[in-house]
């Protein structure tokens, strides 16, 4: 079971992604990635939330980025978001992630910040999981030493 389910609209979005991958791989966190667009197969990716068995959702997405809030309303389970700087620096798909109706809740980062998604989704799943509290305990000591 993937405990975070990694979703971009589209395999243009796929460096992002791998940022996201790579910090959820650092900390242990299965996670599992798919390419889904909200737009262009909303059957496929309905499907594929209501039958997920992940905790959290990470969503990635540009231009028309109505991904994070499609999913969000499909599950009840938290949805981080990941607006792109593909058209006008990112803010088109920032405020599309982050201006939802009330009921239809995402948690977003910074523009392109797949890492901080990665993180976030870290700190709910560290909640109820001590090792994985304790991992981030020891990265953020790590700061510490850089700064």
């Amino acid at each position: 079971m993937a405990k975070v389910a990694v979703i971009a609209g589209s395999k243009s979005d796929e460096k992002i992604v791998q940022d996201v991958s790579e910090m959820l791989k650092e900390f242990g966190v299965e996670h599992e990635i798919q390419y889904l667009s909200s737009h262009r197969n909303r059957k496929k990716l309905e499907s594929y939330i209501i039958n997920s068995d992940a905790d959290i959702f990470i969503a990635i997405a540009g231009l028309s980025a109505h991904l994070a809030g499609t999913i969000a309303s499909m599950t009840i389970k938290p949805v981080i978001g990941v607006p792109l700087s593909v058209k006008l620096n990112g803010l088109d798909a920032l405020f599309a992630t982050v201006q939802l109706p009330t009921g239809v809740p995402v948690a977003c980062v910074g523009i392109d910040n797949g890492k901080n998604a990665s993180l976030l989704a870290i700190e709910i799943l560290a909640l109820k999981d001590e090792k994985l509290r304790d991992k981030l305990i020891d990265y953020r000591k790590g700061w510490e030493e850089c700064y």
